[in-house]
């Protein structure tokens, strides 16, 4: 009935909802629905956790509409730009540098794209890999720390959210590095696609664009340190960070009243957004646990012997189709009622699996035919056809295959910082 209405274009949150209240009133009563919808969405927006995610969007938000995005770019493009496919490169990696400032795939699509797209095509390079690199790399943003996924994912899950936050680290450095091995080895088979570039800075260049970088890595110390060092909670880490990208925008004479406002108001409209969905989903995991549909289908598989890989395999199929249509936000929130109990009966890593999941939306993005962050590039660039922008995006697919594969078969690479910190 949910995906039913969702294609009856109904907001996802309002399916959530309606499934679940005329659900609950089925099975335990109209008195009951009616003070269950009075009362659960208010415990959940009350949720002091869930405080960080308009914590973390503001920071995102400022540090873009401040002008952090640009001197990274720009040190990106001055020290990679010799590269075959030097632009795109520095893309790659000027998204994963902003997606440590983020916590959102298209907040990191639409910074980094609205630079760096125009500055490839001024070299000539082609359509299809100009556009597809913002889109694909900007999937970074929910997996390298902070995240507003991981947020999400960590309270219903309830398990540490900085454990999740540090494992996203090497996972994260892995995608865009292999990312940025395929561009530069396309490139050097296909020069065509991205003509050399003519400039050649000095070093002095490139220092002194480094140090204009200085913003981006200070808020991520900020951050990221203030949660290890005790500091701060993940919660307060977003207040933290926040703070942070006002100081140094003052610092740098880039704060306006107007920046603040626009800043604020975007926030604003994008936590209204996920919390709406949210609290639909709380209404359906409250439903489902009425139902006992998350204890039949774990008994199921317990009794069927279903092992680890086969779990994570129907998961990843799941989330893959799912992402095809829905956004991150809805995917995770309508998903998790029923995940979670069957990953939890089956004693596997919930923050292993944490980690497996934001990749598995990850993808989601970029797969066609509604790969949120292909369309983020179409809004930016309208002259540009989609199919050339998915075409494009089958070369990271085919990268997400190894990098999925090395994700489940060495649980390491997600669980070896986390376990540091233990």
């Amino acid at each position: 009935m949910i995906v039913v209405l969702i294609g009856l274009r109904v907001p996802i949150g309002l399916a959530l909802a309606m499934v679940a209240f005329f659900g609950l009133w089925g099975i335990v009563g109209l008195d009951i629905a009616l003070s269950l919808l009075s009362i659960l969405p208010y415990d959940f927006a009350a949720s002091w956790e869930l405080s960080a995610v308009p914590m973390f969007l503001l920071m995102g938000t400022l540090a873009h509409r401040s002008g952090m995005t640009a001197s990274l770019f720009t040190a990106a493009r001055l020290w990679l730009g010799g590269l075959p496919g030097g632009l795109a490169v520095a893309t790659n990696f000027a998204c994963a540098g902003f997606a440590a400032a983020s916590g959102s795939s298209l907040a990191t699509t639409f910074a980094v794209g609205k630079i760096a797209i125009p500055e490839m095509l001024r070299y000539r390079y082609d359509l299809s890999l100009a556009t597809s690199v913002v889109a694909c790399a900007g999937t970074l943003g929910i997996m390298i720390p902070p995240s507003v996924i991981m947020v999400i994912y960590g309270v219903f899950a309830e398990v540490s959210i900085a454990a999740l936050f540090i494992g996203g680290v090497i996972p994260g450095l892995l995608t865009a590095a292999i990312y940025a091995a395929m561009i530069i080895g396309r490139c050097t088979l296909q020069p065509a696609l991205a003509p050399p570039l003519r400039e050649r800075p000095s070093w002095r260049e490139r220092w002194l664009a480094l140090l204009d970088v200085w913003p981006l890595p200070l808020l991520v110390i900020g951050v990221i340190g203030s949660i290890y060092g005790g500091i701060a909670t993940p919660t307060e880490a977003g207040a933290v960070g926040s703070f942070l990208a006002i100081l140094i925008a003052l610092g740098r004479g880039q704060m306006s009243w107007a920046v603040l406002r626009d800043s604020a108001r975007e926030t604003l409209l994008s936590t209204g957004a996920i919390f709406f969905v949210a609290i639909g989903a709380i209404l359906l995991t409250r439903f489902m646990a009425f139902s006992g549909v998350p204890a039949f289908m774990a008994d199921f598989m317990k009794q069927w012997a279903i092992g680890e890989v086969h779990v994570i395999v129907v998961m990843a199929i799941i989330y893959i189709i799912l992402g095809c249509f829905l956004d991150p936000i809805g995917i995770i929130l309508l998903t998790l009622p029923v995940m979670l109990p069957i990953f939890t009966a089956l004693n596997i890593d919930l923050i292993w699996i944490g980690i497996l999941v934001t990749k598995f939306i990850e993808i989601g993005l970029i797969t066609p035919p509604v790969g949120l962050n292909v369309y983020a590039i179409k809004v930016m660039m309208p002259e540009i056809a989609l199919g050339t922008i998915f075409a494009g995006s089958m070369w990271f697919l085919a990268c997400e295959v190894v990098i999925v594969t090395l994700m489940i078969a060495f649980p390491e690479l997600s669980l070896y910082l986390p376990r540091l910190m233990q």
